[in-house]
């Protein structure tokens, strides 16, 4: 069958708004799909729902469509979204009235039953992270969009691969491959220069977005349209493959995708093929996010400025002791960052910034008694007592929790545009695979010994990091099988430890995948409750990686 060409025009809400019209103009495509989710993402969009019960999807996404649905109808392209959050019945009856509006004959169908949080009291918002076959359900009746709420962010690929290719469950490998491809695509431009560690080696400014040529065996090349901006290389695909991901092994409601056999090459200018994707069976279980509010947080950020930094810290850490201790909040924490230069040529690069966060179930613990406090300091403190903005009265911050549920507790359901209700079957329990951590690959011979040179990591090595609730991931590759030989046995979880001192203390898990020259790194509880909670400075940990490769280590000279 033919090639299938499933572009993306969001990574996630709030992502370029004429990145739809882009797509729909720049060149050959079938598919459009946008992501709009991610565990932040369901908190904004479960407090949305508790203001407005008819809320609780991704309203931008109606505005794109407003713009470019008459242009995807002209073109005959479909497309595929995540964008019906918490409501996606509630955007599908939204897209049929702008449509109605605007004179165009669109077949709109959505997937729900992901939906959970009434099986979880206390939860904002608790959704099952569902598959492709309830997406593809609908394609194949015929739907030109499909609304979708909680699904895994590759299934907006894998469900239209499905349903052109006539996949059915259990034909793993090809699954597996448009998973992988899915993971590519889905957030956006990180695929075409975004982000990227190597961003000087094209022109960034403005990457087009991604898109995937899926064939019917599940191989597929990562390209963008002719004359977009960014560009794609092997290096930006390993970058997006290592983001967001643990150990070999991708675990998913259709299919676990082996990242460890995937290969990737150049084939040609702005294309990549993936090829070699093996696939084994889901696990019993599906993943369920849990978002609930975890009480309320306050901050404030002193401006420490010139001589005596630590004397200074340490007397607002005293004179703020004494207040807070009148009625203590759940959590205190301090943190000195010391930005400030010796002899510096300007008051900001001579300042450091003291930050203290307070948390508690009482809004009130941590509102007005610490604002007071804080301000009651401004005459009688430190020499040169300023702030970066006050305090405020406290805002609510969110946890982020994951749960398992058997796939026989969802009621997957593809909501036809006619209106008929199909249920999409769940995986049998002989249909899955309880799976271990892989053995270690074999290592490659060490390089030879030689002459080496203090200098940072990211001379010769990549990284991306990102989040999964409390955790981080940290993914690191390098680009030569000489490189490749060096890293995998001097980056070690000992030695992450030493260039990451957060880490220490917390587990940390290192996994090998020698066909993208690349170790993952996943530190657990480093982000706390998630990034609603704000536990840390990057509290989705978008830059440990680019942390890491400044950190300073003996690399041979061989490679610099």
């Amino acid at each position: 069958m033919t090639v299938l060409r499933i572009g993306n025009f969001s990574g996630f809400y709030g992502d370029r708004a004429d990145a739809l019209r882009e797509m729909l103009t720049g060149g050959e495509v079938d598919v459009l799909t946008g992501d709009y989710l991610a565990e932040l993402t369901m908190l904004i969009l479960g407090r949305d729902r508790l203001k407005d019960p008819a809320a609780g999807y991704a309203r931008t996404f109606l505005r794109q469509l407003e713009d470019c649905l008459g242009l995807a109808h002209e073109r005959g392209v479909r497309i595929v979204t995540n964008a019906g959050g918490l409501n996606p019945a509630g955007l599908a009856v939204a897209v049929r009235q702008l449509a109605e509006r605007l004179g165009i004959p669109v077949r709109v169908a959505h997937v729900e039953g992901d939906d959970l949080t009434a099986q979880h009291p206390g939860a904002l918002a608790a959704h099952a992270y569902l598959g492709g076959f309830g997406i593809a359900e609908c394609l194949r009746d015929g739907a030109d969009v499909v609304i979708t709420g909680r699904v895994t962010d590759a299934a907006l690929v894998t469900g239209p691969a499905a349903a052109h290719f006539g996949w059915q469950p259990g034909e793993y490998d090809r699954l597996a491959g448009a998973v992988v491809a899915g993971h590519v695509l889905e957030c956006g431009t990180q695929a075409t220069g975004g982000n990227y560690s190597f961003f000087r080696e094209g022109d960034v400014r403005r990457p087009g977005f991604p898109l995937a040529e899926i064939h019917a065996d599940g191989s597929s090349v990562i390209t963008k349209h002719p004359g977009t901006g960014g560009f794609v290389d092997v290096g930006t695909v390993t970058a997006q493959l290592l983001y967001e991901t643990g150990g070999a092994r991708y675990l998913g409601p259709d299919v676990t995708a082996r990242l460890d056999t995937v290969r990737l090459s150049q084939d040609g200018a702005d294309r990549v093929r993936i090829e070699g994707v093996r696939g084994e069976a889901p696990p019993p279980t599906l993943k369920a996010g849990l978002n609930r509010l975890g009480g309320f947080r306050n901050e404030v950020a002193f401006v420490l400025t010139g001589l005596d930094i630590e004397a200074k810290a340490d007397l607002v850490r005293e004179q703020l002791g004494d207040a807070l201790a009148k009625s203590p909040p759940n959590e205190v924490r301090w943190d000195l960052v010391r930005t400030d230069r010796a002899d510096a040529d300007s008051e900001e690069t001579g300042s450091a910034l003291l930050r203290l966060v307070v948390r508690d179930p009482d809004q009130q613990v941590v509102g007005r008694a610490l604002s007071g406090a804080a301000i009651e300091l401004a005459l009688a403190s430190y020499p040169g007592f300023h702030v970066l903005a006050p305090p405020g009265k406290g805002a609510p911050y969110g946890v982020f929790e994951d749960v398992y549920v058997p796939h026989g507790a969802v009621d997957h359901v593809a909501v036809l545009h006619d209106g008929r209700r199909v249920i999409v079957a769940a995986v049998p329990a002989q249909d899955t695979l309880v799976t271990d951590e892989l053995p270690q690959p074999p290592l490659p011979e060490p390089l030879p010994s030689g002459p080496v040179r203090r200098a940072p990591l990211g001379l010769v090595a990549g990284a991306r990091s990102g989040d999964k609730g409390g955790n981080a991931n940290v993914g690191v590759w390098v680009r030569s099988e000489e490189a490749w030989r060096w890293l995998v046995h001097e980056l070690t979880v000992d030695r992450f430890r030493q260039l990451i001192p957060e880490s220490e203390g917390l587990p940390v898990s290192r996994h090998v995948l020698p066909n993208l020259r690349a170790v993952n790194f996943v530190v657990t509880g480093i982000l706390g409750a998630g990034v609603a909670a704000q536990h840390r400075f990057d509290p989705q940990a978008k830059a440990l990686g680019e942390w890491l490769r400044s950190r300073h280590l003996d690399i041979p000279e061989a490679l610099l």
